[in-house]
């Protein structure tokens, strides 16, 4: 897949769990062509919804249909001779009508041994079935205004469906029957666009970083594969991961990309959450029952044999995350590939890992160029906001995350509003940005750790690190470990000139974290750095305590 055409296809992606929803009317075709649709689409890799097979005894079948199309990229509508005899098959068809209007779902009609003109014009059997409509509407005098309104969205329903085009199955026998078959799934995929991941436009620099992952993942063969793609908070480390996945994806026989995994941490049952979604991406979308965490290991286990498989695990931050997938890598089919994406270095080293790409800032050109999309919506600055842009280049230091959420926020902005932000900026973080960073200092150890990088944020950027070693020694930091855990999750590194070294992005957020201890009072803080705060602060003490001396002179 090219790159044009990831990112085109990513701009239509939405979070559905269905690619395909199938509407059927049961007691014509359930047991015939509509199993033989299905069969032929999950065969296909097409997540497909069939009520069946879907929703459980005891639950909301309304409701449940309802998610379930509001859940899937496309309906397959298989309009045969009794269809619209089914009050439910009518109610489905609006639902899925609604959603192609306030969603863009795609819907393929297939006219199952009927005309679409009968259909569209409510005549042969649908005329049948509308009589029998209209005499329930003379007979249920209590609320026959409410099945008027309801009879008459039908009508439309039907009429705007068949005004789609679609595919006529007629006379047909059983070998081109299966070849119809092929051609409706073949059709559905080019409508829906499948396996594409959503991701951010302006892909500036992608390809060089991505380079050595495509290599490895177009390597198909041998033994099952590890990756792990590591950086600091905003770098694009998830980028990256959606990209080389949409781009190879096809090359395998089974995909799931199991995005943000840090967000199963949250779950009391995060662990069994995080399985259920990988099985229904890897069984194209079945539904299935994981009751523990050992359930969940033997059903992966039935469900990756025997096939190469890509996994994606996006935002790794705990070993027992890692635990629960590579503890059962050598089930995976050989050729099978395994990408990780995570800030925190240190975890890759309790596996074996065939490569780990750390993700670089952005060069200055590279750094302009995605600025300059996100802010004015093409590649380069309007010629007077140039010096502006280059404070703001300067100020994000390389960061992705910053270039576009900064370049937002100012686009269509005037050049006075540009040089109030950028002074704002430089006193307090963008909140977006601090906020995706902090994930980092939330993650440390201890307060021991999380201490450490406050000081070392406040204090001693740019510093010789055996001077700032033995200064924090004499503080009671255990400094050895508690730098090397900053390092591992990318909050500062040490130079070749033996300098402590931290984003600037990140040494705001750590410092925005001490300013909102007291935001108006620095007295209250617990670390002052500004000279301005500090003066302040002395001089709040110094006239405190010269009125402690006068009031101790009059008593």
């Amino acid at each position: 897949m090219a790159y044009e055409q990831v990112q085109e296809a990513s701009k239509f992606r939405s979070k559905c769990i269905y690619d395909v929803f199938l509407s059927f009317r049961g007691e014509d075709t359930r047991k015939t062509f509509t199993n033989q649709l299905y069969e032929a689409l999950v065969d296909e890799g097409l997540r497909t919804f069939k009520d069946d097979n879907e929703i459980e005894r005891g639950e909301n079948i309304n409701s449940e249909l309802d998610k379930a199309i509001h859940q899937s990229k496309g309906s397959v509508i298989v309009l045969s001779q009794n269809y619209a005899s089914s009050s439910w098959c009518l109610d489905e068809l609006v639902m899925i009508l609604e959603n192609n209007k306030n969603r863009g779902h795609v819907i393929l009609p297939v006219f199952y041994y009927v005309d679409s003109s009968d259909v569209e014009n409510q005549l042969g059997s649908f005329a049948i079935a509308f009589a029998r409509h209209e005499k329930k509407l003379l007979e249920n005098s209590e609320d026959n205004q409410a099945w008027a309104k309801r009879v008459e969205g039908w009508r439309k329903g039907l009429k705007e469906v068949a005004s789609l085009g679609g595919m006529t199955l007629q006379g047909q026998n059983e070998r081109n029957k299966t070849k119809f078959i092929e051609k409706i799934i073949k059709v559905i995929e080019e409508k829906i666009n499948r396996s594409v991941i959503g991701i951010a436009p302006y892909l500036i620099g992608i390809d060089s970083r991505a380079k050595d992952l495509n290599l490895w993942l177009k390597n198909g063969t041998g033994t099952v594969s590890v990756a792990g793609v590591c950086g600091m908070g905003g770098i694009g480390k998830t980028t990256i991961a959606k990209y080389v996945f949409n781009v190879n994806y096809e090359n395998f026989e089974r995909s799931s990309f199991l995005g943000n995994i840090r967000q199963y941490s949250e779950y009391e049952d995060g662990l069994i959450h995080m399985q259920k979604q990988f099985l229904a991406d890897i069984l194209r979308g079945q539904k299935t029952k994981v009751q523990s965490i050992d359930e969940g290991i033997y059903q992966i286990k039935a469900a990756v044999y025997g096939k190469r498989v890509l996994v994606v695990l996006d935002g790794i931050d705990r070993l027992e995350q890692l635990d629960a997938f590579l503890g059962m890598r050598d089930w995976f089919h050989p050729g099978s590939r395994i990408i990780i994406s995570t800030r925190h270095s240190e975890l890759l080293r309790a596996y074996e890992i065939d490569m780990v790409n750390m993700v670089d800032k952005l060069s200055k050109e590279e750094s302009f160029e995605l600025f300059s999309w996100h802010a004015f919506g093409k590649s380069q600055p309007i010629e007077h906001y140039k010096q502006l842009s280059e404070r703001v280049v300067k100020h994000c230091e390389g960061l992705p995350l910053a270039l576009q959420l900064v370049g937002s926020s100012l686009s269509g902005k005037d050049v006075d509003v540009w040089e109030s932000a950028l002074s704002k900026l430089e006193a307090i973080p963008n909140s977006h940005v601090a906020k995706k960073l902090k994930v980092s200092y939330d993650s440390l150890q201890d307060d021991h750790d999380q201490n450490l990088f406050l000081d070392v944020a406040c204090f001693f950027v740019a510093k010789n690190i055996n001077i700032v070693a033995t200064v924090l020694e004499g503080c009671g930091y255990y400094v050895i470990v508690g730098i090397q855990n900053l390092i591992d999750r990318f909050l500062l590194t040490i130079d070749q000139n033996e300098k402590v070294v931290m984003h600037q992005s990140v040494r705001a957020m750590g410092r925005e974290i001490v300013r909102q201890e007291s935001t108006r009072d620095p007295g209250k803080r617990t670390r002052l750095w500004h000279y301005k705060d500090c003066i302040k602060v002395l001089n709040e003490k110094k006239v405190r305590s010269m009125l402690y001396v006068r009031l101790s002179h009059i008593g």
